[in-house]
């Protein structure tokens, strides 16, 4: 696994790309405008030259002649970064001063319209480097002669891109350092912004394993409230558990105190005695109290197997399973037990029941039920277990039944009726925990003519 790094880290690293990005972009534009702003520059400079050099045409003899004023040529002449080339054309086209070979304007060339005058302007290539030219036509009338002449004037890109290159940077170091200022005002900015979030992991960490007291959420900004809420549910549900878990030990520990007493007492008598009659019953009784300690420790191994079970289902861990097969494996299971009681076992499912569940638990639940009801169903009772649809389980005996004031106390743990205090209490909240889990409702009824119709409501397909 790779470290994801920090929050501010990543924020700075991906504001930083972007800006890269934006820098990057900025620098195409900034150059294409400053090489614009060079060459409106310098085209304003060169048809100057043009002008001042189509001032000093004349008339002579006939013939056109060119007075080259020093000033035409100054703006260009100490300039170190370029050269200054010009040409004169008389009205046939011949020269008559300056370089013979400066080349022509290519065929097509527009007139420019930025400067109220006939001249145009283009790039060429002369003497193995980049010019541009401006060719200025210069009307002529005079009574020797009449027509038109043509100036031009060309100067290297030297000069020019120097100009762009000292826009370009200087934009550039500008823009640069306005994105180095605006990663550090976000990095002071996110260093302030999650000192809450700095301040909530202190209060964490300084915390003892066992505090789950909520954490506090006054001062918090409105991002942080909801995992804040969330961290607090969560130790709602570590304190429940830890009170269950601690409530369960307790209940357990005490549980379990008084039948080993008890044995330890009854062995330690019978160690005592010299007849062996009294060994054997001694024997006897301590088998029957390892029983019950046998059962007692089953189910509270059940009432933690409950937990995991209900948060498998939580976690979309359920099964799709038919109940009516459930029960009819458990009753063919619980037959012989039955018959050795003395009362009749009876299934009645005429279908499948489909529900999703946790198959342990399930069958956990219907061991616990039936098993009640045989304990408390006299010698040629009847107990029948039901399946209905559409996710309906009942289990129903022709006991004492319980009555309507302990129906709801009977799913504590460890609580016994007066009447029936042999077990140990726990067999209904093992029901009552794995119907919880199930989302399932469960409910006493009285029998008729007597006894108790136990019925579970499960949230089935059909339901």
């Amino acid at each position: 696994m790779t470290d994801p790094g920090s929050l501010r880290g990543r924020l700075l690293r991906r504001l930083a790309l972007l800006l890269t990005l934006i820098l990057l972009v900025s620098s195409l534009s900034a150059y294409w405008s400053a090489r614009r702003a060079a060459d409106t520059a310098y085209d304003r400079t060169l048809l100057a030259s043009a002008r001042a050099i189509a001032d000093g045409l004349y008339t002579a003899e006939g013939k056109l002649n060119a007075n080259v004023p020093y000033v035409a040529l100054d703006t260009f002449a100490y300039d170190s970064a370029g050269r200054i080339y010009y040409q004169v054309l008389d009205l046939s086209g011949a020269l008559v001063s300056g370089y013979e070979d400066l080349p022509a304007a290519p065929r097509g060339t527009r007139r420019t319209n930025d400067y109220p005058a006939l001249a145009h302007f283009y790039d060429a290539e002369y003497r193995n480097q980049g010019v541009r030219v401006v060719s200025l036509l210069q009307p002529v009338s005079e009574p020797q002669l009449n027509g038109i002449a043509e100036i031009r004037v060309a100067e290297t890109q030297g000069a020019r891109e120097r100009m762009a290159r000292e826009l370009l940077f200087g934009t550039l170091w500008r823009m640069g350092l306005l994105s180095f200022s605006a990663l550090l005002l976000v990095w002071l900015a996110v260093s302030a912004a999650l000192r809450p979030l700095e301040s909530l992991r202190r209060t964490v960490a300084e915390r003892a394993s066992d505090d789950l007291r909520p954490l506090p959420d006054a001062e918090l900004p409105r991002e942080l409230r909801p995992l804040v809420n969330a961290l607090n549910q969560f130790n709602d549900r570590l304190r429940g558990l830890f009170e269950r878990q601690s409530q369960f030990i307790a209940d357990a520990a005490h549980e379990l105190r008084t039948p080993l007493a008890a044995l330890k007492a009854r062995v330690e008598l019978g160690l005592r005695a010299q007849e062996p009659v009294a060994w054997r019953s001694t024997l006897e009784d301590a088998a029957q109290n390892t029983d019950r300690l046998t059962h007692l420790a089953n189910q509270l191994l059940s009432l933690a197997r409950i937990e995991s079970g209900a948060r498998a289902i939580a976690e979309g861990g359920a099964q799709r399973l038919d109940l009516s097969q459930l029960a009819r494996e458990l009753g063919l299971a619980l037959a012989p037990l039955a018959h050795a009681r003395g009362v009749a076992l009876a299934l009645e499912a005429e279908q499948p029941v489909w529900l999703q569940g946790e198959p342990t638990l399930l069958n956990e639940l219907l061991c616990n039920l039936v098993d009640n009801a045989l304990a408390h169903t006299p010698v040629g009772g009847n107990v029948i277990l039901r399946v209905l649809a559409p996710g309906v389980l009942e289990v129903q005996d022709d006991g004492p039944g319980i009555p309507a004031e302990e129906r709801e106390r009977v799913f504590e743990r460890f609580y016994r009726r007066s009447a029936h205090g042999s077990g140990a209490g726990l067999g209904l909240a093992i029901v009552g925990e794995i119907c919880r889990a199930h989302q399932a409702s469960i409910s006493l009824h009285q029998a008729l003519p007597q006894g108790l119709l136990v019925r579970v409501a499960f949230p089935g397909e059909g339901a």
